[in-house]
């Protein structure tokens, strides 16, 4: 594949973890434990940090995104084995987490291998 298929995967997973975590965390199952602005900032900030690094195609970001992307892949497991109910997010969780590390890290790879 070329490199820009696999870019397209990383910002594909990216963008639909982010969407799936904002929606998940402020409509669809807010937490009734914590307030939904400090879970947001622990959810959310993390996975901003390489944003710009990401659309710029910088690859110590895409390595980083890459890295980052497998904690919300253990959530993501965590949560489908634990809450029955939110199988389904916890499954989109897993699925987009895993687009955004295999398309940063072959991103990475293709783009090592050309130099």
């Amino acid at each position: 594949m070329k490199r820009k298929y696999y870019y397209i995967t990383a910002l594909t997973g990216f963008f639909g973890l982010f969407t799936l975590l904002m929606l998940w965390n402020t409509i669809l199952a807010p937490s009734t434990h914590f307030p939904v602005a400090l879970v947001l900032l622990a959810v959310i900030t993390p996975i901003l940090l390489p944003f710009k690094g990401l659309l710029n195609a910088n690859l110590k970001s895409c390595i980083w995104m890459s890295f980052i992307s497998l904690f919300y892949f253990t959530h993501g497991i965590s949560e489908v084995y634990v809450n029955p109910e939110k199988f389904y997010f916890g499954f989109l969780e897993i699925i987009f987490s895993l687009l955004l590390c295999a398309g940063s890290a072959f991103y990475v790879y293709s783009a090592e291998k050309t130099k």
